[in-house]
């Protein structure tokens, strides 16, 4: 089987490139320049910014964001996706000797085939599901034979993950996956640093970091909203009180890193993941609850994420670069819990207005400027192409905010 992938991924290249040449719909031959609301102007009592103004060159073409998620998504299958093994590969094309302990990166890059799949409603994707539920035990380092892991946020996203495929499926094997791992989460919370689910099992019970608490208190209220039962949502809620008292600050929005529970020390750096997680278990508490304190905390902590000099390149005006490893995957995360709000008929049309084009610039960018047109590969930066090659996590979040975009059409 190996011997084929040659001739796969070229056959596969060519596909995503005609993908990519049919999102450029010609314009006429005139440069322009395109220009859109955000704000400078300070609105009274909201500290919003209304006449800013993103201007960036449009080139020759308009996008067709269904053609361009379609190219990036081909080339996540074409060029990580293991035929053989099923799970995504950690480096693109190293499907020899590749490394075996990308098991995290595996929840979000199925989360792209999902998107795809309820785009298009293409079979191709929806083959993927059961390969990938039984591949990606291969990746988890803890238990081969199993989903749980050490470190607990790698669960929460693998269980995140198995409730949109059931979801998507209503096979029963991918719901009782979810509620088995939040069965392990919830072993996670402690008393250390005054409760909190604390971050891996074996050496860090006293490290209570965002990324970990802000993905359980998600994996609670999906499993709440798919099952009704009303123990998810208290501990949804809990989870989410003791992030919201420990790790946000509410005068600004900013959600930060980690407490060390036993020296009650405060890592304040911020990163779109943690924004990302505590906006998306804020909204759907918001849902589940009709508590508007809820949505305010997402608007909130979005309205950070987007303003922040330390949260954006300033240069471009889009979320900065995190960095490759784990930080590659950060945008990406951030992105797909950003969107939901965008459609939200209680957010005030100001925010709508400001987080829309936030939204709409990022990928403007990312398509203009940070992508590879001879391979379609996404670096970590959404503002510069990739050279060389790339890892799993920059390009899924590169196809994470193309799928968002396109389902914004």
């Amino acid at each position: 089987m190996r011997n084929k992938r040659g001739s796969v991924l070229c056959l596969g290249l060519v596909a995503a490139m005609m993908l990519f040449a049919s999102s450029l719909q010609a314009l006429p031959l005139t440069s322009q320049v395109y220009a859109v609301a955000a704000g400078h102007a300070q609105t009274q009592g909201l500290g919003l910014q209304q006449n800013d103004e993103y201007t960036y060159g449009k080139g020759l073409y308009t996008i067709n964001w269904s053609a361009a998620a379609d190219s990036a998504t081909q080339s996540l299958v074409n060029r990580f996706w293991d035929v053989d093994k099923h799970y995504f590969v950690y480096n693109a094309d190293q499907f020899e000797n590749a490394p075996t302990n990308a098991y995290w990166p595996q929840a979000h890059a199925m989360d792209v085939i999902i998107d795809a799949y309820l785009r298009t409603g293409d079979k191709k994707y929806s083959d993927m599901f059961p390969l990938w539920y039984e591949g990606i035990k291969q990746q988890n380092s803890y238990d081969h034979n199993g989903y749980r892991n050490n470190f607990y946020d790698d669960s929460e996203w693998i269980g995140l993950t198995m409730i949109r495929l059931y979801e998507v499926t209503k096979e029963d094997k991918y719901l009782a996956t979810a509620k088995d791992l939040m069965e392990w989460v919830k072993t996670a919370w402690n008393n250390i640093g005054g409760g909190g689910i604390a971050w891996e099992k074996n050496d860090n019970l006293h490290s209570k970091n965002a990324c970990s608490n802000g993905p359980a208190a998600l994996l609670a209220v999906r499993l709440y909203e798919v099952t009704k039962d009303a123990d998810y949502l208290e501990w949804s809620k809990k989870i989410y009180d003791w992030e919201k008292e420990h790790l946000f600050n509410p005068a600004t929005g900013a959600v930060y890193d980690a407490l060390n529970g036993n020296t009650g020390k405060l890592d304040k750096v911020t990163l779109s993941y943690n924004s990302g997680t505590f906006t998306g278990a804020a909204y759907h508490l918001f849902k589940v609850t009709g508590d508007d304190t809820y949505l305010n905390d997402a608007r909130k902590c979005a309205n950070f994420a987007i303003s922040d000099r330390s949260m954006i390149d300033t240069s471009n005006n889009i979320i900065r670069d995190e960095g490759n490893g784990d930080g590659g995957l950060f945008k990406g995360i951030f992105m797909r819990y950003f969107r939901q709000l965008l459609d939200e008929p209680a957010l005030s049309e100001v925010y709508r207005k400001k987080f829309t084009t936030f939204f709409n610039h990022n990928a403007e960018v990312l398509w203009r400027n940070g992508v590879n047109k001879n391979d379609l590969l996404f670096s970590s930066s959404w503002s510069t192409p990739v050279v060389g090659t790339t890892t799993l996590t920059s390009h899924v979040s590169g196809c994470t905010l193309l799928e968002m975009r396109a389902s914004h059409e």
